[in-house]
């Protein structure tokens, strides 16, 4: 029956399928053209213009030989990491307690969504300053009077990488926080009333029931966080321009010197491609989890 049930569905909405035709092969041609001429050129000698002169691998060994590239990747590893639990875990919670439906509940709900309004260069601006020692945080507790105190995470090589999550997840947590309110929205009222009749304590009810029933909003938060930790550059550009040293280097910066900077657009390119086969890594087995297993098993 599913069969006979297909071609129906197929011809379903035409007219709107036929109207979107162009636009789907301009995303498609833009899109699968700009990332076949970054693939090949990444094979090539291209400085300050493309050029066709192949060295086959050499760009992608200069790559991996690089000490910068290999601190950025390990700074967005460790960014991602992180800023995936905490934005999650934090968004979460700030939901569930605005769900309580407390007192003054929109002016808490701005307060946390209004940082996801500003640019990441103003994020990050307000952040130097925030974590400057001269002025921000360290010398406000310093003043009142615990003299060691001692916070200074952007001019550290070790925690340098921490500052800048600390801005990025402020600024993030908001967004996320609205999409976990809005699930939570939309959880009946029967299921809350059938757990507290069965005595089921609010935090379990949370883990066992709702978390699982919220399932679409949490992929939905985790592919908006995902996409803003592989494109992470304004906020480390505004913040310490991938210092001290090189020490907070991430890979968007790197591909923006090289290209733009460096004018060595060969390396650019290669570091690009990494970036792409690094998102579809993650990306391809997810879709056939989501969709292909979905597909199966109906």
């Amino acid at each position: 029956m599913n069969t006979d049930k297909r071609p129906s569905q197929l011809f379903r909405n035409m007219s709107a399928k036929i109207a979107s035709i162009p636009m789907v092969l301009t995303a498609l041609g833009i899109f699968v053209g700009c990332t076949v001429w970054t693939v090949t050129y990444s094979f090539t000698s291209s400085k300050l213009l493309p050029k066709i002169k192949w060295v086959g691998m050499k760009q992608y060994d200069r790559l991996f030989d690089s000490n910068r590239w290999n601190i950025s990747i390990e700074n967005i590893f460790i960014y991602g990491i992180c800023s995936l639990i905490l934005s999650l875990v934090i968004g979460f919670v700030l939901a569930a307690m605005l769900d309580r439906k407390i007192r003054f509940e929109n002016t808490f709900r701005t307060i946390f969504l209004y940082p996801f309004a500003l640019s990441f260069i103003v994020t990050g601006l307000a952040w130097q300053w925030i974590l400057n020692p001269e002025f921000g945080i360290q010398h406000v507790v310093r003043e009142a009077g615990y003299l060691t105190f001692t916070f200074a995470p952007l001019q550290s090589n070790e925690y340098v990488i921490f500052g800048v999550l600390i801005a990025g997840v402020w600024q993030g947590t908001g967004l996320i926080m609205a999409l976990m309110l809005a699930g939570l929205r939309g959880i009946d009222e029967d299921i809350w009333k059938a757990t507290r009749i069965d005595g089921i304590p609010l935090w379990k009810t949370y883990i066992v029931v709702i978390i699982p029933m919220m399932r679409p909003v949490f992929v939905t938060a985790l592919v908006l966080i995902a996409s803003g930790i592989v494109r992470v550059y304004d906020l480390v550009v505004a913040q310490t321009n991938g210092g001290p040293g090189i020490a907070s280097e991430v890979p968007a910066k790197y591909v923006y010197d090289y290209m733009f900077q460096n004018q060595n657009l060969g390396q650019g390119f290669a570091a690009s491609t990494v970036m792409l086969l690094t998102v579809l890594i993650i990306l391809i087995p997810w879709a056939y989890l989501e969709f292909g297993g979905r597909n199966q098993r109906g």
